[in-house]
């Protein structure tokens, strides 16, 4: 269902004024926020950032489909799901292989029938220096964290286009933003990412998808466990962080209600920080 300049116009001269559309009731926040009827992807639903995602969707009320390498990295994510009473899903896949980001949207479809929210949570990483980033780990880090959400953002586009619209999230870095010692080729996969948010935004607009990213700082999961445990590198995070402290998966999950839901119904193409305020700047005497 493609956008008109006529339906627009329309809609615009009938609620120009603001007085028109006021409606309290529809600014509580439990309404705004929520996601009641939706059906809500999520991919690296195993990790500590996509699980906390999938709660959170649950909790304002989509049904979620948690998508990860093995049904078994879900299982406790599933588990607090039906102990809630959520409606949930699991479909297991590869993302390395092509043909993961089809399979997973038509695992979504044939199970609820359609797809509202798609959350490209998924990532690994492998920390070397340039030097020894052969074209091996190039490709590896690429398929999943580039090509696969590249590839299932487009398949979900193809039948939200048919459904009345939806939200992607893609999650990106601040790695996208800043050069970080031997991690090269993450950041240059999340910056592409990013890069691509924008241009899906502009194409995918009239079909009345909404294309985000969201860019975490460093945040305490698995994945980074690496930096935690390197006092060095520990120490420098929080030097310049102006909150002194790591990031938790679960403070990504107001940025990503907002974005998936109608409370951000005109914020398309842009990347929201999660970081502490790191790329605000850092304090003279940490």
């Amino acid at each position: 269902m493609e956008l008109t300049d006529q339906g627009d116009w329309t809609r615009v001269t009938s609620e120009w004024e603001v007085e028109s559309r006021g409606d309290l009731e529809a600014l509580r926040p439990e309404r705004l926020f929520s996601l009641d009827g939706k059906v809500a992807l999520i991919t690296g639903a195993g990790g500590g950032v996509g699980g906390w995602l999938a709660l959170g969707l649950a909790a304002a009320g989509a049904r979620v489909v948690l998508s990860d390498i093995t049904g078994e990295r879900c299982a406790g994510i599933a588990e607090r799901l039906g102990a809630g009473g959520k409606e949930h899903h699991v479909v297991a896949a590869d993302l390395r292989d092509p043909a993961a980001p089809p399979f997973i949207v038509e695992g979504v479809l044939s199970r609820f029938g359609r797809l509202d929210v798609v959350v490209n949570a998924a990532a690994v990483n492998e920390r070397r220096p340039i030097a020894h980033a052969d074209p091996e780990v190039w490709s590896s880090i690429a398929d999943v964290n580039l090509r696969a959400a590249y590839f299932l953002a487009r398949e979900a586009m193809l039948t939200m286009r048919e459904t009345g619209g939806g939200s992607i999230v893609n999650i990106t870095s601040v790695n996208a933003e800043i050069g970080v010692e031997d991690v090269s080729v993450y950041g240059a996969h999340k910056a592409a990412l990013a890069q691509a948010t924008k241009t899906m935004c502009v194409e995918w607009a009239k079909y009345r998808i909404r294309v985000n990213c969201i860019s975490p700082g460093f945040l305490m999961t698995s994945l980074s466990r690496p930096l935690w445990q390197d006092e060095a590198r520990a120490k420098w995070i929080l030097a310049r962080c102006p909150q002194r402290r790591p990031g938790w998966p679960e403070e990504l999950v107001g940025a990503c209600l907002l974005l998936a839901s109608d409370a951000g119904s005109f914020i398309s193409g842009a990347s929201i920080l999660v970081d502490g305020g790191l790329l605000a700047g850092s304090p003279w005497n940490p």
